[in-house]
């Protein structure tokens, strides 16, 4: 009783300090004066794939790392690449083992989350560097996640509350509901068949987890707040192309037409935090729970296989523990129901995929996008850390660009409100990841200028403290009083008054007069009777006690014959549980095999896809490049055929051109043999008539006549057999007057500055001519005519002025070209010249001695074009 006057007076003085003090703020205001912390960064390195690599980085300090230059790189360089020192929070060698690691960085993380104070833990560097690693780990060696996780189920597993009593309002905060609704959650959820039971934390550990935490590592924080319930939600997001995705997300798989997953959008909550709204948010209540929600969505991530890596994440991933926590009421049994009671901490461990340049990883297609969106966001990751070191140290206020990507945009909070921010920069210290590691630096250098607001210790109620305590304490002594007693503690007063009412009742024993002598007779006989009854009745009780004392003989030699039955199939019992321990150890065994063979399995699946998605990819561009190969073989031959043509026609031009030319020289040699010939014979005619004068008359000579061209025309016509060539020869001009520019169109009249002026009487006269001294492509435009005033000296002295006249069009290339057509000879002679004798004994008359025109027009066309361009 004295236990619970104690607990009724603590009771009744909590609620006067409770009407005293009222109620106490969940976020205290912030102060003026904010103290700030650096952003803590840390160093790890990785071990060198090969003995025979060369190494670019050096571990000079437990704080300090050295950066030189490959060999082949100063060699380029000139040795302008100098050795290089940064210095880091701490740094981590090849040798650092996992539980060091998470000593150091993620263990004050967990700390801070159970005192209600957020994190942010990120790891940063190029890919292939062991940032999955590190964030992850692998079967035998646990990384930072499920240390933590682990860490922090081991500090509140006893103070967790049941399931369904902490609920997300989806608006990113957390409500109590009572011990109603909570039940009825859990039976609805017990009742739906879909929803696969998760595992209790009293049920055996994950062989694959148990085998990933050795026990003996195990962690766990002492200054837990024992008078408060604590629930964990988790969830687990990743950030693709800058889309943000739930992968635990249970989206309706549809085999005829799978729908592609939907992406999620930002949302601010009332505290003007950032999250991500629709996200699934799993309560777990153990770390073997928590690991395997992890897993679900670890196994929907997207890697993919890259020159530099075998299974590079292709998006940013990000894994957040929410924890809840509350206050007991007075007598410690139940949570206060008061929404703002209730403190959410949350931790968010992130691995960032690794920056990569395509140039050595020759990515093509989606990965080249892939690799385009990581390397922009962690740009502006970087940009933002710029900014808000520039804001800091010169007290700007320039507008930092967290909306650029969704990566800051998420943990914007985290850099403009409180919380600690922590980054592990891995490193690979080989040599072809020199340029890359040294940017990595100077990011995490600078990243290390950048302060963040230290945060403050949040008190929850104003309670008396110990109230869980002394709750138990008070249910734990009443048990065992009721154990010792077993039954009540003061008697049954019912089967008392039964007793006694079946004695015979007593008489009046009151004396009136000292002579009475009847009362105490009476009382006597009374008693007497009373006292052969009680007699009787311890008779009886010893005969029942005997009875009973036999009966207890008989039942202990029973007992311990059944005893030693009990004995003996407890032996047995012994022996077959020998033998189950062994079965289960097997069985254990076996499914640390399973869980293994099974995580092997995945990857070689995962690896599979991969190598046949490279495959298909590879076998499509073999078959463009084959369809490209069948169109350049195909246009290869056209080309041929038609250069064979070409050639062919090329070939027949020619032969015709050089015909032609054969025989237009033949009929010049022919035409000067003529005119050799007539003056021969004019001064044979000449010494003729002189004799004839002296001698008497004679027969005049005959004329003679000049070679004929029917020659020509019978090869012509012979040659006429021959394939026509592709460009038709225009007809030969007839006889014509000397100018043949009568007509309305413009003429380019080309007359070069080293023509002589001729005094004739019969001059070329063109109207409607342009006259340049050199021809060029403004004057062509204008006109569709050309010609060309060309002097030479003839075979008699005289000079020969030819007129060469052509056609004016556009070519493809937009310039113009001239096609010569036709040429006229314009030509004089002198009557008193020695040749011109002649006409004494000529009959052709007078005429012969005027000037004389001869116009030849050309049988062919001239294929020489001038190109203006």
């Amino acid at each position: 009783m004295t236990v619970v006057n104690c607990s009724s007076f603590c009771f009744i003085l909590t609620v006067l300090l409770c009407r005293r003090k009222g109620r106490t703020p969940r976020r205290p205001k912030k102060p003026s004066n904010i103290e700030k912390d650096p952003v803590g960064v840390y160093c790890r390195i990785r071990p060198l794939g090969g003995e025979d690599e060369e190494c670019c980085v050096e571990m000079i300090s437990r704080s300090t790392i050295q950066l030189h230059a490959p060999d082949g790189l100063k060699a380029n360089r000139n040795g302008e690449y100098k050795e290089t020192q940064y210095c880091f929070k701490k740094v981590f060698g090849i040798k650092t083992t996992q539980i060091e690691l998470f000593e150091d960085v993620a263990k004050p993380l967990i700390e801070d989350l159970i005192h209600c104070k957020n994190g942010l833990l990120f790891t940063y560097g190029v890919t292939g560097s062991g940032k999955t690693y590190t964030m992850t780990g692998s079967p035998g060696e646990g990384g930072l996640l499920p240390r933590s996780l682990d860490m922090l189920f081991n500090s509140i597993g006893p103070f967790q509350a049941k399931r369904f009593v902490f609920k997300p309002d989806e608006k990113n905060g957390i409500e109590v509901q009572n011990q109603v609704d909570a039940l009825l959650e859990r039976q609805k959820r017990d009742n739906q068949q879909s929803v696969p039971r998760t595992p209790s934390s009293r049920q055996r550990p994950d062989p694959e987890f148990a085998d990933m935490i050795n026990p003996d590592q195990a962690c766990k924080f002492e200054g837990v707040d024992e008078d408060c319930c604590y629930s964990v939600f988790v969830s687990y997001i990743e950030i693709y192309n800058n889309y943000i995705y739930d992968l635990l997300e249970d989206a309706p798989f549809d085999p005829v037409r799978p729908k592609p997953p939907q992406s999620k959008i930002l949302r601010e909550d009332q505290n003007h935090n950032m999250y991500v709204a629709g996200c699934t948010e799993v309560e777990v209540k153990s770390t073997e729970e928590a690991f395997e929600v992890f897993w679900k969505g670890q196994k929907k991530r997207r890697i993919a296989n890259t020159e530099l890596n075998r299974e590079s994440s292709r998006s940013h991933s990000v894994f957040t523990v929410k924890l809840a926590q509350a206050p007991l009421d007075a007598d410690g049994d139940h949570i206060l129901q008061d929404k703002s009671q209730v403190n959410v901490s949350q931790l968010c461990l992130v691995d960032l995929a690794g920056s990569e340049r395509t140039s050595r990883t020759r990515a093509e297609g989606s990965r080249l996008r892939e690799a385009g969106n990581i390397n922009q966001s962690l740009m502006t990751l970087r940009t933002c850390m710029e900014v808000l070191r520039e804001n800091q140290m010169c007290g700007t206020n320039r507008m930092v660009p967290y909306r650029d990507s969704k990566v800051t945009h998420l943990f914007k909070n985290y850099f403009d409100g409180e919380g600690k921010v922590r980054m592990v920069v891995c490193v690979n210290p080989k040599a072809e990841d020199y340029e890359e590691t040294l940017l990595v630096m100077r990011f995490a250098e600078m990243t290390q200028e950048v302060e963040v607001a230290r945060p403050v210790d949040r008190p929850i109620c104003g309670l008396t403290p110990g109230r869980r305590q002394r709750n138990q304490a008070f249910k734990d002594e009443l048990s065992r009083r009721l154990e010792e007693r077993g039954g009540p503690v003061n008697g049954d007063p019912v089967q008392l008054n039964q007793l006694i009412e079946s004695l015979p009742p007593l008489p009046p024993c009151e004396l009136s007069d000292p002579s009475d002598d009847q009362t105490l007779p009476r009382l006597m006989e009374v008693l007497e009777r009373r006292y052969r009854i009680r007699q009787k009745m311890t008779e009886q009780f010893n005969q029942t006690a005997n009875n009973m004392k036999y009966t207890l003989q008989q039942f202990e030699s029973q007992f311990s014959s059944k005893e030693n039955v009990l004995h003996d199939q407890r032996s047995k019992l012994g022996e077959k549980d020998k033998v189950i321990a062994n079965q289960r150890t097997e069985i254990e065994r076996l499914e640390k095999k399973s869980k293994t063979l099974e995580y092997k399995i995945d990857i070689l699946q995962k690896t599979t896809e991969m190598y046949e998605q490279d495959k298909r990819s590879l076998q499509q561009e073999l078959e463009g490049r084959e369809q490209r190969l069948q169109k350049e073989l195909a246009e290869r031959r056209r080309m041929e055929q038609r250069m064979q043509g070409m050639v062919t026609d090329t070939k027949l031009k020619w032969e015709r051109e050089c015909e032609r030319r054969v025989n237009a020289k033949q009929l010049e040699l022919q035409n000067k043999l003529w005119v050799k010939d007539e003056k021969l014979k004019q001064l044979k005619a000449i010494v003729t008539e002189n004799g004839g004068a002296s001698g008497g008359p004679a027969e005049p000579p005959r004329k003679p006549e000049r070679p004929s061209r029917e020659r020509d025309r019978n090869i012509a016509e012979k040659r006429s057999a021959s394939p026509t060539p592709l460009s038709t020869i225009p007809p030969v001009h007839p006889m014509h007057r000397r100018s043949h520019s009568a007509g309305g169109e413009k003429w380019v009249d080309h007359k070069p500055a080293s023509n002589l002026d001729l005094d004739t009487v019969m001059q070329p006269i063109i109207p409607n001519a342009i006259k340049v001294s050199t021809p060029n492509e403004k004057a062509l435009s204008k006109c569709h005519k050309y010609v060309l005033r060309h002097q030479e000296l003839a075979s008699d002295g005289e000079i020969e002025t030819k007129l060469i006249k052509g056609n004016v069009f556009k070519t493809r290339g937009g310039g113009q070209a001239v096609e010569f057509t036709d040429i006229e000879t314009l030509k004089q002679e002198d009557p008193t010249a020695p040749s011109r004798k002649r006409r004494s004994g000529s009959r052709e008359g007078p005429a012969q001695t005027d000037d004389i025109e001869n116009r030849v027009s050309s049988n062919k066309c001239l294929s020489l074009l001038i190109f203006v361009l």
